[in-house]
């Protein structure tokens, strides 16, 4: 049968695991009476929430007697070390893009990385139907943008479609007739060359390990592109490290091979095919599998450096241990190395002590999610402020610069200007109207500038603008850079805290908490409205007495409490602060629970 290899990429919500939905149902994958679920490819229960592809996945289509393997690839640049390897395993990549959006940072990000490996792309301009849409204006866009990415003649010369994921069409033309996805196969079958590989078969078997998954029947399962010759179940294969060192040598149990979105054992993988191969214990990403005869790994892609770190700890608060089962050092560290030798993009340092772990990754949506499901397997933890990583390079200390792509209303937009260009360092470049009354802003911010920026961009454009950022490169040092301005209000009292208390309260700033929560000393229960920390009781409650006058009993209404989601609760916090996370519970609290080692650290700073 013949073969190709496609990614799609697309930017978060460009309709790109939409369009795989209606890719599977109308290739036949599923039968007419099967039921199926929307996003199909999104098979992890955050993925689902929150509507974003965290992990690449592969599938698979027929189409008229051409097999065709597409991998789906994570939308955002944090989960990006997913993308640099999965693109060595394509031959062809279909860019999906917004009509009304156009191109943005994600896009930008990703499709670099594959024209940089000689990938020609097919552009599809995606929700035509939508009143907003520009389709015209989008496919200009795709092309400066592909230009400006230093693309070569071949790959300029891109064919270019227009869609609607949602309603199942893809026609060459705006005015085609609408009916099905017929001609996004044929493009693909016609415009994507088979892979070269397929003329290797007679070779030694080799292949390089892109993605780790584990199976509860035949244990982990390394996935990659087979390059040259085949593999059989019982063959003996050797594992090597990028620098040519064997791993071990191991026995293969299951050669398993994409079929729709079910993975089906088969006889022998075959150069050019996508597979998975089971039998290994310590082989993981970036790993040569080759035939015993092999001496050479195959070069792996370089993946771009982590730019953030955050530091792990166990949850050493006074409410420790009632919510979740796993909170000893050693299996927080177990479970951080476990998500580093899958993730790429991840790095695990221990501290001095070895009571914490410092974890570099891309940014903060990274580590939310990796936190996030550590909480969901019952972990406890605290985490701290994320600090951005700096280098050295000819005595000169450099700091990684985001791109930041921002549409928001043209009313609020100089304030997001003045906020960005301030004291937060950033450069605008470029500013245009967006339509429909916006206005895009593009500006190169360092990354130290954009912890904790986003809640205060969502207060300062009513909750309607837009931000996308994407790292950029590597920029001499912008000087000091103010944090978060305002204090915070600390319980000095532990027990359930009071709704009389809150209520007076509420006049020294805004409460995270409501009435009736358990509270320690130390722990922050609200935002100061001056620049200090201020040590406040929660828990007093009102003085009864005999004596009625008027005003006394006045009624009680608190303001609904502000809750911080996840990631917003780690770009809040500051350097002497930390998130407690538990299954149940996201509380902050100071690092120094101690109140006269905390009076004493205030004094000094």
């Amino acid at each position: 049968m013949d073969l190709r290899n496609i990614a799609i990429i697309a930017h978060v919500d460009h309709g790109k695991t939409t369009l795989v939905d209606e890719l599977l149902k109308q290739s036949g994958t599923f039968r007419e009476n099967q039921s199926t679920t929307e996003r199909a490819m999104d098979s992890n229960d955050l993925e689902r929430e929150r509507g974003i592809t965290i992990l690449a996945k592969a599938t698979s289509v027929e189409w008229k007697g051409t097999r065709i393997n597409i991998v789906d690839t994570p939308g955002h640049a944090d989960f990006g070390g997913e993308v640099e390897r999965i693109l060595s395993m394509v031959d062809g990549v279909v860019l999906l893009v917004d009509a009304a959006e156009g191109p943005m940072p994600q896009t930008k990000f990703v499709t670099s990385k594959a024209l940089a490996l000689g990938l020609r792309p097919i552009v599809v301009i995606n929700k035509v139907d939508k009143p907003d849409g520009e389709p015209d204006r989008a496919l200009d866009e795709c092309f400066d943008l592909i230009a400006n990415l230093g693309a070569t003649d071949e790959q300029l010369d891109f064919p270019s479609m227009y869609a609607s994921g949602r309603s199942g069409w893809a026609d060459l033309t705006l005015d085609g007739p609408r009916k099905d996805l017929s001609a996004l196969f044929d493009l693909i079958v016609d415009f994507v060359p088979a892979p070269t590989q397929i003329e290797n078969r007679d070779e030694p078997f080799t292949m390089l390990a892109t993605t780790l998954g584990n199976d509860p029947f035949i244990g982990r399962l390394l996935t990659g592109r087979i390059e040259t010759g085949t593999v059989k179940t019982g063959e003996t294969v050797k594992a090597m490290s990028m620098d040519g060192a064997q791993i071990e040598s191991f026995r293969v149990t299951k050669v398993m091979a994409f079929r729709g979105l079910e993975q089906t054992a088969i006889d022998v993988g075959e150069a050019g095919d996508i597979v998975s191969i089971a039998g290994m214990t310590k082989a993981t990403v970036a790993d040569s599998l080759v035939a015993p005869t092999v001496t050479e790994a195959i070069p792996a892609q370089p993946i771009d450096p982590p730019t953030i770190t955050v530091t792990f700890g166990i949850n050493d608060s006074p409410l420790a241990g009632r919510d979740g089962k796993k909170v000893q050092s050693r299996v927080i560290r177990d479970r951080l190395m476990k998500e580093a030798e899958s993730n790429v993009a991840i790095r695990i340092t221990d501290t001095p002590g070895g009571e914490a772990f410092e974890v570099a990754g891309r940014g903060e949506l990274q580590m939310g999610v990796l936190i996030e499901n550590m909480r969901r397997e019952g972990f406890e933890l605290s985490v701290s402020r994320p600090q951005v990583l700096f280098r050295e390079e000819d005595g000169q200390r450099l700091e990684p610069v985001e791109e930041v792509t921002i549409d928001v209303d043209d009313e609020y937009s100089g304030a997001v200007i003045k906020k960005l260009t301030g004291p937060r360092k950033g450069e605008l470049t470029e500013m245009k109207p967006a339509g429909a009354g916006k206005t895009r802003i593009i500006a190169m911010v360092p990354s130290r500038g954009l912890i904790g920026y986003h809640g205060e961009f969502m207060t300062d454009t009513r909750g309607t603008g837009v931000l996308n950022r994407v790292f950029h490169s590597w920029a001499p040092h912008k000087g000091a850079i103010p944090g978060r301005r305002a204090g915070v209000l600390i319980s000095m009292e532990k027990g359930l805290s009071v709704s009389y208390a809150l209520w007076n309260l509420e006049e020294r700033g805004k409460m995270f908490i409501g009435p009736q929560v358990e509270i320690y000393e130390g722990m922050i229960i609200g935002e100061h409205s001056r620049e200090n920390d201020l040590e406040v009781n929660p828990l007093k409650g009102k003085k009864l007495t005999n004596v009625r006058a008027s005003g006394t009993d006045e009624a009680v209404r608190l303001t609904t409490p502000i809750t911080l989601s996840l990631e917003q609760a780690i770009a809040y916090v500051d350097d002497d602060e930390l998130v407690e996370v538990t299954p149940n519970s996201i509380r902050l609290r100071k690092r120094y629970l101690d109140p006269h080692e905390r009076k004493r650290r205030s004094r000094a700073a």
